[in-house]
């Protein structure tokens, strides 16, 4: 009798512990939805504010060529690349190279704020140089993040909700954030990271250490 006593309490603390094993995994599996969900949400944002990027670069590819020719300048290291999955945009603009790139969004991210209220969002990259180029012999996703990370000029931050302020930073500028309309963001965007690369002082002269020689 005995044993059958013991047979029903590790029967009834067995079950509570089922039931108590559900209810966390569906709150884990809840909130790793939800993260899903918004992942989606701002892909799709994302990829229609790149797509609109690619025609604004187009169009500031174009005015540049008529503005440089108008000078006398010859205009063939103007020009505008992008990949066939339409990830990766390259601008040449003479000596500069610009590249903006979504090849960032590999998994559900959030843009991190100080009271915790993170902010769910996906992410276009803006990088100093050809994405090809920099991207030469990169194996796999934390690799392919570190060289945009060390090549980084500006990020723009999308969340879900195609109503909500995109979000725009610039690397020299550290934690300062610039909000943005998702209809005005494509363009204001390419602007800016234009504005921050070719309109700065350009490339300066590498100065090597200096040796004494006696004569």
């Amino acid at each position: 009798m005995l044993n059958n006593y013991e047979s029903f309490d590790n029967s009834e603390t067995s079950s509570r512990k089922s039931v108590l094993v559900q209810e966390r995994v569906g709150l884990v599996a809840t909130h790793m939805y939800k993260q899903f969900l918004d992942y989606q949400h701002a892909t799709i944002n994302t990829n229609d504010i790149f797509v609109q990027m690619i025609q604004n670069v187009q169009d500031v590819t174009d005015i540049l060529k008529e503005s440089f020719a108008s000078r006398g300048i010859t205009t063939q290291n103007i020009y505008i690349d992008t990949d066939v999955q339409k990830s990766v945009i390259i601008l040449n603009v003479l000596w500069h190279k610009i590249s903006f790139t979504t090849r960032c969004n590999f998994e559900p991210q959030a843009l991190y704020r100080t009271n915790l209220n993170h902010m769910p969002s996906t992410r276009i990259m803006a990088i100093k140089g050809n994405y090809n180029e920099i991207m030469l012999g990169v194996k796999d996703h934390d690799e392919e993040m570190g060289k945009l990370l060390d090549n980084e000029v500006a990020s723009l931050y999308i969340p879900p909700e195609n109503t909500h302020s995109a979000i725009m930073k610039i690397k020299t500028l550290g934690d300062k954030e610039f909000k943005l309309n998702q209809v005005d963001a494509p363009r204001e965007f390419t602007l800016k990271v234009l504005e921050v690369v070719c309109g700065g002082p350009g490339f300066y002269h590498e100065e090597g250490s200096r040796k004494s020689f006696n004569i």
